[in-house]
């Protein structure tokens, strides 16, 4: 009798350590893997590829493997809007964009893309992060467009090359500028006296090889990863545009993901856009020699008339936003 109490003791045993191995193995689906697709414009040769990598190594490490991130450089996915689009839908879990980029959708964002409007990154950080107009502008992308703007890195500050010297803003008179597809770079070159030529990214080098057109104008690392220096003469420091970068994931993204997940993801992005950063502001510490080596003679045209250029096209912004345009701006302009 007492054999087989213990025989039936140890089968109940058996049973119960097995239903807890399926209760652990099921239940809770804390060995469930995530592939988290991360879209972006930029190639894999610049800052941008290469700040993701630091995400995907984190978070593959972090999470034992249970998250991984494949990325998708070179507009692969399309241009930086169908990408947002994407992943306000959950079909891309990550992008990158431009604050001012918002401005498509919600027209006050459109304010930090403005040439000139604020002296610097941490100015134009803070403003986004910092500011009463930041934090509702952040809150009503993640309510009503499922993006939630994790961290904003700087990706540079905008100058402009081209194939003749830019001492003066006399100078920019009739320059063909090849600019993005973007209201307030087109108004940079509008305004300052120059014909803007919008054209896809992937056109440009050719383009200014071939002569048709004039210049470009972008950071300095995207000038050099894309080898602009070695068709343009003349490099201007314009400083028209600071330029950030928002690592955006979709609100979509964060709700499959258990809690433990998405903390080691949002502390992956926070990482990575502080290398992303870093890395920007050590290369352009080293660009300008650089393509002073190779050529290219660099130029410094007094800004203040370039400033009072461009603000006269403020005013269409602010018609178009409407009520508390003023105070936005003002919030921008002193944000610390």
């Amino acid at each position: 009798m007492k054999k087989r109490i213990v025989y039936l003791g140890i089968l109940v045993l058996a049973i119960i350590g097995l239903t807890a191995c399926g209760d652990d193995a099921s239940g809770s689906g804390s060995e469930e893997t995530y592939e988290l697709k991360f879209g972006m414009v930029a190639g894999n040769q610049q800052v941008e590829y290469k700040a993701a990598e630091i995400l995907k190594k984190y978070v593959e490490k972090e999470s034992d493997g249970q998250m991984k991130v494949k990325i998708y450089p070179s507009s692969q996915l399309g241009d930086d809007r169908a990408m947002l689009e994407q992943t306000k839908e959950g079909s891309l879990d990550i992008t990158l964009a431009e604050a001012g980029r918002f401005g498509i959708w919600v027209p006050r964002a459109s304010l930090l893309g403005l040439p000139y409007v604020v002296d610097n990154f941490e100015q134009l950080k803070s403003a986004i992060h910092n500011t009463e107009y930041g934090k509702n502008l952040l809150s009503e992308l993640e309510k009503d467009y499922n993006w939630k703007v994790v961290a904003t890195a700087y990706n540079g500050t905008r100058q402009t090359t081209s194939n003749r010297a830019i001492k003066s803003i006399d100078d920019m008179e009739g320059l063909k500028l090849r600019v993005p597809e973007a209201d307030t770079l087109l108004d940079y070159a509008k305004y300052t006296g120059a014909s803007p030529t919008p054209m896809a990214f992937t056109e440009v080098y050719t383009a200014l090889q071939t002569n048709a057109v004039d210049g470009q104008e972008n950071p300095l690392t995207t000038i050099d990863a894309q080898k602009f220096y070695e068709v343009q003469d003349y490099l201007a420091m314009t400083n028209h545009v600071i330029n950030d970068n928002n690592y955006v994931v979709s609100t979509h993204t964060l709700e499959k993901l258990p809690e433990d997940l998405q903390q080691i993801l949002i502390d992956g992005v926070n990482k990575a856009a502080e290398e992303h950063t870093k890395m920007v502001k050590t290369q352009e510490e080293e660009l300008i020699s650089k393509f002073e080596e190779e050529g290219v003679t660099v130029t410094k045209p007094d800004l203040a008339p370039f400033k009072d250029a461009v603000s006269e096209a403020y005013p269409k912004y602010l018609k178009e936003i409407g009520d508390g345009a003023e105070d936005y701006l003002k919030q921008i302009r002193e944000a610390k």
